[in-house]
């Protein structure tokens, strides 16, 4: 199983970490990704929105910016690392999870401290290593910084606070990504959409030696044998 995949079961099989559980407080989203993005505003409009929530949104997204411009830089990098682009879909960066993770720190903001400490310690061990801070480092230097706190149980001794850092990131990364529109369909989900249901398949009826009768395919089982 690859890292979008693995990333996609934590997701759909509903066992993420509580910031999954706690994403129902993000606002709506719109056709270009998160609600989280530069056309954040026009997701306090959806009808769908309460009244109290469309006046919380705009009371997160009206705060000053949380980050700096270098770190949503490594946070950018990072969340690309996390999820990469494929042949599938986009990458992080495309979903706009850099700017959903913006939002999340300002309306969750427990999240800050550890971010913000989690990006410095990362600069730090860069600084000291490669004497560059992590996002100027080459792509081959980062995976290697990366992959010492990317494994918990794999993790060398001292590498704990990079470790948290990191659980958090990628836990935010998957929210963000798999509640964009991009990542919704990358998931497969359909959501409540109509679909015609083309009765038992004719090999499974066998298996059980069951058959429909005249009168069920003629008044209850309508269906298109090529559908």
């Amino acid at each position: 199983m690859n890292r979008r995949d693995s990333l996609k079961a934590l997701v759909v099989g509903g066992i993420s970490t509580s910031v999954l559980l706690d994403a129902c407080k993000q606002p709506a989203t719109d056709n270009k990704g998160t609600a989280a993005n530069t056309d954040a505003a026009k997701a306090t409009d959806h009808p769908d929105r309460m009244a109290e929530e469309k006046v919380a949104d705009k009371q997160v997204m009206d705060q000053p910016k949380f980050f700096t411009a270098n770190e949503m830089a490594t946070i950018t990098i990072l969340g690309d690392i996390i999820i990469p682009k494929d042949a599938i879909s986009g990458s992080a960066s495309d979903a706009k999870v850099p700017d959903f993770i913006e939002f999340i720190v300002k309306d969750m903001p427990e999240h800050q401290v550890p971010m913000r400490g989690g990006l410095r310690w990362l600069d730090m061990q860069c600084l000291k290593r490669y004497e560059k801070a992590f996002k100027d480092c080459s792509h081959t230097q980062q995976m290697e910084m990366v992959d010492e706190i990317a494994w918990p149980k794999k993790a060398k001794p001292g590498m704990h606070q990079g470790v948290s850092f990191f659980n958090l990131m990628r836990n935010l990364t998957a929210t963000g990504f798999y509640t964009s529109e991009i990542g919704v369909k990358d998931v497969g989900y359909m959501g409540n959409t109509p679909n015609q249901w083309n009765g038992v398949p004719d090999d499974v009826l066998k298996q059980y030696n069951l058959a429909y009768t005249e009168k069920e395919l003629k008044e209850c089982v309508s269906f298109d044998k090529k559908a």
